[in-house]
């Protein structure tokens, strides 16, 4: 099947548009959906791209409906794109059960253990697939690229940027699993998803590629609420940040009080993200 668009629905969004996508993945073998903000400069001339990746539970729609982004990246001439967190409707037993495993919970990786490994293959379909069929439809320019995410979005983020140096020119993260081969929602998902063997799980954590992959000087921006109820037993950011010390990784990592893990956080510090972006990204 081809990768032809169908629009979904349609926005003017400060100057702009915004609009939601679904298509046809030959990564995850289902149809597939995103939503896409071109900002007004996106009539005129190509821009630079910020992909954003949503966390556990969300949607394409999350991230567009909740952070407030289009204001900004309207001021700074980025477009945005927020796929969805996962496969739906597939088919597999069990896909609908848990919130935090299966449907809306891809974990951005390239699942090896079926009956999950034929559709969830989240980490080629960012890295590879979206990205190939944005630049073909919508005036971007490929060879501007940065990603950003929420949580489980954040973790994705991380390792997309990380492994793809020649692919992201900015990575940042709100609430990250930063270190998700030890923390209960990472142990789930890897299990099912990539087997027993933890050594199989060290591409997908950042923590563990920070140590291991060749330093870079591509910047790192990291928001973390204090008040988030997640931040110990689950996002352990002190670990990444401590193995960016440890190899002299740019980082910048803000701990935020009294902030959490919603929604309302991330608006309040998206501004600054796309800033961050914009910086490295426009010409």
């Amino acid at each position: 099947m081809s990768n032809q668009l169908t629009l979904l629905k349609h926005y003017q969004s400060f100057g702009g548009t915004l609009s939601f996508y679904s298509h046809w993945s030959e990564r995850c073998a289902c149809t597939m959906n995103f939503s896409i903000f071109l900002p007004p400069q996106a009539a005129v001339q190509k821009l630079p791209v910020l992909y954003f990746l949503a966390g556990l539970t969300c949607t394409e729609e999350n991230f567009m409906a909740k952070a407030g982004a289009q204001r900004a990246a309207a001021e700074y001439g980025l477009a945005l794109v927020a796929p969805d967190t996962s496969p739906r409707n597939v088919g597999i037993p069990g896909e609908d059960d848990d919130w935090d495993f299966g449907t809306g919970a891809g974990f951005y990786v390239d699942a090896t253990v079926p009956p999950w490994s034929h559709h969830y293959r989240m980490y080629s379909y960012i890295t590879e697939e979206l990205p190939t069929l944005i630049a073909a439809y919508f005036p971007i320019t490929p060879d501007r690229q940065g990603i950003s995410g929420h949580s489980m979005g954040g973790h994705g983020a991380l390792v997309c940027g990380l492994r793809h140096s020649d692919r992201y020119r900015s990575i940042s993260a709100f609430a990250p699993i930063a270190a998700p081969s030890q923390c209960p929602w990472g142990q789930k998902a890897f299990s099912h998803y990539l087997g027993e063997n933890r050594a199989d799980w060290s591409a997908y954590d950042a923590t563990e590629l920070v140590l291991t992959l060749p330093n870079d000087a591509r910047p790192i921006l990291i928001d973390q609420g204090l008040a988030d109820s997640f931040l110990e037993g689950q996002l352990y950011p002190e670990k990444f940040v401590e193995a960016c010390r440890q190899v002299n990784r740019d980082l910048t990592y803000r701990a935020q009080p009294q902030y959490d893990h919603s929604y309302y956080f991330i608006a309040t510090f998206i501004e600054d993200h796309i800033r961050f972006h914009a910086r490295h990204l426009n010409p």
